[in-house]
Formats: C-alpha cells, structure tokens, sequence
C-alpha cells in the first residue's frame, strides 16, 4: 500500500461514525437475546455522538461516549448522571480536531481525567504486497467454519472456559449481519486466529484481530490484515480504518500492511 492519505477532519469523522456503527451492531446482537440479559442500552446525542452501556459485560468498547465534538460539554451532566443511574462507570472518548476547551472543562469538572490513548490508523485503497507467511486465511461463509472461527476467538481473546459456550451462542449471529466479513486464520491446519472486517458508508474497518497464544509470532495477525485490505479495496471503498492500543502487535501489524496514524484520542475516566 503505497498511496497515503491527507490527515482531514472529513475522513476522521467518518472513521469514527464507523467505529461507533460497528460498536452498535454487537451490542444489538446482544440486546436481541430474550430479556436483554447483558443490560444492553445505547443514547444518540445527535448526529455525531452516541453513549452506549451494556451492564453485565464490563468492557470498556461496550460502555463509552463516542463521538464527542466541541459544542457538546452541555450533554457531559446528564451523561454522567445516565450512567450512574445503570450502575456503570462512564468512559468519554476525545477525539484531535472534535475538541474544545469547555468540553475538556467540563469533564474535569465531573472528576473526571484523561487516562490512556488509543490509536486510530488508515490506510488508502490499495493492496498491500503479502508477507511471507504459512498463514491460510479464508472467509468464514458457513456454520461449520463459524465453529471453527469462534474456537480461534475465544482463545484469541481469553475468554475463560466457562464463559466461552455461552459467548459462543452469543457471537454466532454475527455470520448474517449486514455489513460483516469474518474471518479465518490456520496454521498448519488447525484454526489460530480470526478477526472482522465491518462495511459501513464505503470505510472498511478492521475489527477484533486476535491469535490464539499458542499460534502468535508467526504472521497470522499480519495475515488478517493483509485479506481484510485487499477484501475492503474489492468492495470500492473510500479507505480503511481501525483502532489499537499504542504500539501494540495490532498497531505495528497494521503499520507493517501500509496503514498511517490518522489520530490518537484521548480516554477520560472518573478519578
């Protein structure tokens, strides 16, 4: 991938506006289930920021305010006041270009500080050159090689064995839902690593890589990224996008396969 794109406020508003639709079509996976039991709820501010709560799944992607812009420090009160009424720590994400002095006031002065940063890459509709790699990816596309996926993603994500048949029920409406590609890695024939390429509004975002412990160092994450670029370039996207910690084997894989840093926003939690 060797085109690059200019740092815009265009293409970081829709990177955004896709990582918050990607977010809301997992939660409301799980908000279908009978009973809504994960304690599923989600506000729209307006047109660019959503807040979302699940309860009983105490993940940070699952419980944040995504989206805020400058204008917005008058909905900090009722949001805070709307996730301690659910019994869940708020998180409000900043975003470089979206962000103004009275809405970094106004969240310190709910006590609240910017705590961590995570990165936003992109990348230009271009195919990267493959690495080198034993790595045989394929597209998930039947419920036997969902199987096969969700044996990947547990490990990959550590979920703990006894969690892991009742999250695999609740992951397996991702095959058919509108704007998903899954994903499969193999290593030496044996499923290793699996991850989602989600399509929203001609961005392609690259979701939830993960390696099964046993299998990491041998490119398979790179592997993942390399199909999901070359799958979201066939599908006439305006460019892609995904999201990592800082420096981590994501961020760097990513990198490696020709994505750039589009931003790093800034995570404000409760003191």
């Amino acid at each position: 991938m060797s085109a690059t794109l200019l740092p815009s406020l265009e293409t970081i508003r829709r990177s955004v506006a896709t990582e918050i639709a990607y977010t809301l079509s997992r939660l409301k996976v799980l908000e279908r289930l009978p009973g809504n039991p994960v304690g599923v709820a989600h506000r729209r501010i307006d047109d660019a920021a959503t807040a979302l709560i699940a309860r009983n799944l105490p993940s940070p992607d699952f419980n944040r305010v995504a989206g805020l812009r400058a204008g917005h420090a008058p909905h900090i009160g009722p949001l805070v006041e709307w996730y301690r009424e659910n019994g869940v720590k708020a998180r409000f994400e900043v975003v470089p270009g979206d962000c103004d002095e009275d809405l970094a006031r106004e969240l310190a002065r709910h006590d609240f500080f910017q705590s961590d940063f995570h990165v936003s890459v992109i990348g230009a509709p271009a195919v990267p050159a493959p690495t080198q790699s034993d790595a045989a990816v394929e597209r998930v596309t039947s419920t036997g090689l969902m199987e096969e996926f969700l044996q990947a993603y547990v490990a990959g994500w550590s979920i703990p064995k006894k969690l892991q048949t009742q999250f695999k029920d609740n992951v397996r409406p991702w095959l058919t839902e509108p704007g998903w590609m899954l994903y499969l890695a193999r290593s030496s024939g044996r499923p290793a690593a699996a991850a989602t390429l989600y399509l929203h509004g001609r961005v392609g975002y690259l979701a939830d890589g993960a390696t099964d412990p046993e299998y990491r160092g041998r490119g398979l994450h790179l592997a993942l990224v390399e199909r999901r670029i070359k799958d979201a370039v066939a599908a006439g996207v305006d460019f892609m996008c995904g999201g990592a910690k800082f420096m981590s084997p994501s961020h760097r894989n990513m990198a490696r396969a020709g994505m750039q840093l589009q931003f790093v926003r800034a995570v404000w939690t409760p003191l």
